[in-house]
């Protein structure tokens, strides 16, 4: 079983809200609704104290039955990852569970993740800048928990570096 990382939720699943915390006074401000009509397919957020290749903290999408409202933190469990890239770089996203939720406790790893779920995750991030000018997003592939684990680490790794 992978280790549980603590991870902050911006933007409830179901939302055309684009949402980020200013990581200063911990404030969550409205930065733009998706120009396109997807809403997103999964809770998103952020692990705490990670600093990803783009230099923002490390993406995560967090699956549970019922959306939570952003700044909320959750304690969660790497099931696998989306390797992707857009304009400005690598953007992987982390899926995961949440640690105590018995409903998810089946998903240990990104095979265990219904195909259609994958499928929707895939399609919301190959299609959610489609109309935002100078906007695109390549999706590589799905990688296990044991790749989204040693991505986290390798944030945390890499924000420590910086202090």
């Amino acid at each position: 079983m992978t280790a549980a990382f603590d991870a902050v939720i911006e933007i409830p699943k179901g939302s055309r809200n684009k949402y980020e915390i200013d990581h200063e006074t911990g404030r969550v401000y409205l930065d733009r609704v998706l120009f396109t009509g997807f809403v997103y397919p999964a809770d998103y957020g952020f692990f705490e104290e990670t600093l990803g290749e783009d230099g923002d903290p490390l993406d995560v999408l967090v699956l549970l039955d019922y959306p939570v409202y952003p700044g909320v933190g959750i304690k969660v469990r790497p099931v696998g990852v989306l390797r992707m890239s857009d304009e400005a770089g690598g953007d992987d996203k982390v899926v995961a569970v949440q640690v105590k939720d018995p409903r998810w406790s089946h998903i240990q790893d990104v095979e265990d993740i219904p195909e259609y779920t994958r499928k929707e995750i895939e399609h919301f991030f190959e299609r959610y800048k489609d109309l935002e000018p100078g906007k695109w997003v390549k999706v590589d592939a799905w990688g296990n928990a044991a790749d989204a684990e040693r991505l986290i680490v390798e944030a945390q790794e890499r924000l420590a570096s910086q202090s």
